[in-house]
């Protein structure tokens, strides 16, 4: 492995162990259920929203390292982003994990998140990264059905 691959992994494993933001949220303004029925990953993304910004955002859930990850790395990347923030994020994270060309180039805009840029080498990972992200979304519509990557 090259170092930098050594450092995704670091971090990967990191929240994996220690997930960030990881609990249920009283009086959530928004709340959202994904389900990933390919691997059994599920998530419960949780928003507080003022002024249409991010106040804060937790999650719970089980699933595998790249599930619980993402989750918790999106977590911390998006307190205090506005919906059109959040929206933009998203878009540069799916194109990096689907392998989109012009997602390399805005990689460095991720910070934290373009560890999973190895993701697009493995499609059937790509919904394990991406249920949190997705969840979110359905959140901040106020969808009351459950996501799922299928």
């Amino acid at each position: 492995m090259t170092d930098i691959e050594d450092l995704y992994q670091e971090v990967i494993l990191d929240h994996t162990k220690r997930p960030r933001n990881f609990r249920e949220m009283e009086n959530a303004s928004c709340k959202a259920e994904g389900y990933n029925p390919l691997c059994g990953d599920k998530v419960t993304i949780y928003l507080k929203m003022e002024d249409d910004r991010v106040t804060d955002i937790s999650f719970k859930g089980a699933g595998c390292a790249i599930s619980t990850a993402s989750a918790s790395i999106m977590t911390e990347s998006l307190k205090g982003k506005t919906r059109a923030e959040v929206e933009s994020l998203f878009n540069t994270f799916h194109g990096l994990v689907t392998g989109e060309p012009r997602a390399s180039q805005e990689a460095a805009d991720l910070g934290k998140l373009a560890v999973f840029s190895g993701v697009s080498e493995y499609p059937v990972r790509v919904k394990c990264a991406t249920l949190a992200w997705h969840t979110l979304l359905s959140s901040l519509k106020g969808s009351r059905e459950a996501v799922s990557t299928e």
